[in-house]
């Protein structure tokens, strides 16, 4: 019934706004100062070195945005404010011609910056997820850093209800037509399904690696020899590739050779693919571990995203590994006895995977980092994001705001743990959370899933919660003992 409207004049461009929006509904763009745009069309001039010369503007989806709030809560400039749909005609307007707009020129940007990222188009957008739901983002903001290169193993829960609910998916292409590569598993088996798709890759570029070198050794062409060493040396680098593999196929498709033709018909394989393993905690925490476990073990470069929300949130909030000691849960209707399972501490003991934790609006900058970190490093990798859910029984329009009271109270302390620093001889962990400055029993008695104990059972609530906050102490020393902080 209400969505946010932009004032111009307040905005700091932050676009926090836009990394938050759990359904891509609301996004920042940038124009040429000199370009036709409607009447109605308001811009600023763009602020940043690289952007003389262009206009910026917050521009919403007004019949695609669910009003969760979310967006005025992290507002920075305090320039959203919510407005009756009907009211926003000109918005509706405004995106149509939005959407004209050319994709940002990268070179531009830097795209491992919250701000940066955000304009770069969203490659998942007007999911049906619940509105403020807090796993959509983290899911959003990987495609826009990967996903003209991405293939995705999504195992069964919500991220695969509003991740491939047939006949409208979510995921989409860029001006050039790439995008994600999505395919849903069984519960159980998503995390080797994911494996399975990388090993396919892995030996597919491995073929066409043999045949970009026999062209190399058989070409007596100075450049056509450059273009094939330039390809194989930075066929595994994401972002390099791209360039090597433009030049690569515009060689071999212009050849007549039966070895040009044969690599043209690789041509798919030419960019260095993004490997992604998404799901919940239900599955990653539980019902998946060992599959999950298994692929961590093998060295190889798959990246995990466990989207915990601390409960099975797709089939009707039962507990999981995840859920935390005194929270109640199906299936713990009287709050959960033991502890939360310490998945990162269990990943980390490998010594040779990158494990972080990460909470969006707590510290963007860290998120941004820790996926792009991740994504960069040649083994495999896990990222555990907190996302608020309607399970938790909080009021969805501020779930940031309560990803923001997790980290500050200590419930979610953040970290990354990045093998290749061991290689430098440094400390591969680095907790990136400060100490807490808030209350944490505070924290707990605010969300349903814990104040509820209190009112069945006042006495095993007052014991749970302490439990529960000396478990959540006594992580965060073992974090900072680890990363040589206490």
């Amino acid at each position: 019934m209400n969505v946010p409207e932009w004032e111009a004049s307040k905005c700091v461009q932050c676009n926090q706004c836009a990394l938050v929006c759990p359904h891509a509904a609301i996004r920042p763009y940038l124009i040429d100062a000199d370009a036709k745009k409607p009447e109605g069309f308001e811009t600023i001039a763009a602020r940043g070195k690289t952007l003389a010369g262009k206009e910026f503007r917050i521009q919403l989806s007004p019949l695609d945005c669910t009003g969760c709030g979310n967006c005025v809560d992290v507002c920075l400039g305090k320039c959203l404010t919510m407005k009756p749909l009907a009211s926003q005609k000109q918005q509706e307007e405004n995106w149509e011609f939005a959407q004209t707009i050319p994709e940002v020129d990268q070179s531009l940007i830097n795209k491992a910056t919250p701000k940066d990222s955000q304009f770069l188009k969203p490659l998942f957008e007007f999911s049906g997820a619940c509105a403020g739901c807090g796993e959509t983002p983290y899911v959003k903001l990987i495609t826009q850093l990967f996903g003209d290169r991405m293939m995705i193993a999504n195992a069964t829960g919500c991220s695969s209800i509003y991740g491939g609910s047939a006949p409208t998916v979510p995921y989409t292409t860029n001006d050039k037509g790439q995008g994600p590569a999505w395919a849903n598993s069984l519960f159980e088996d998503n995390a080797e399904f994911g494996y399975g798709m990388f090993l396919a890759t892995k030996q597919r570029r491995t073929k066409l690696a043999e045949l970009v070198n026999e062209l190399m050794e058989n070409t007596e062409d100075a450049d056509k020899k450059q273009i094939c060493q330039n390809w194989l040396e930075t066929m595994n680098d994401g972002e390099k590739s791209k360039a090597s593999s433009e030049a690569l196929a515009a060689m071999v498709e212009a050849g007549d050779c039966d070895l040009c033709k044969e690599i043209a018909s690789m041509k798919d394989m030419m960019v260095k693919k993004s490997q992604w393993v998404i799901g919940g905690d239900g599955w990653a925490y539980d019902i998946g571990y060992g599959g999950l476990d298994h692929v961590l073990a093998q060295g190889e470069d798959v990246n995990i995203l466990v989207l915990d929300t601390e409960v099975y949130s797709n089939t009707g909030g039962q507990a999981s590994k995840s859920t935390p000691t005194g929270s109640i849960a199906k299936f713990a209707a009287s709050g959960k006895r033991t502890r939360k399972k310490d998945l990162g501490m269990m990943a980390m003991s490998y010594g040779y995977v990158y494990v972080a934790t990460v909470a969006m609006s707590a510290n963007p900058a860290q998120l941004v980092k820790a996926m792009t970190e991740a994504e960069a490093y040649p083994g495999p990798s896990l990222i555990i994001a907190y996302a608020p859910c309607i399970n938790h029984g909080i009021n969805m329009a501020h779930a940031q705001m309560e990803i923001k009271k997790a980290v500050a109270c200590g419930y979610w302390p953040l970290y990354r743990y990045n093998p290749a620093l061991e290689e430098q001889g440094k400390n591969p962990l680095t907790v990136d959370s400060k100490d807490p400055t808030e209350s944490y029993q505070d924290f707990i008695k605010g969300e349903v899933r814990y104040a509820s104990l209190a009112k069945l059972f006042p006495a095993k609530a007052e014991e749970a919660y302490k439990v529960n906050e000396e478990d959540a102490k006594r992580r965060l020393e073992n974090y900072k003992k680890m990363a040589g902080k206490a």
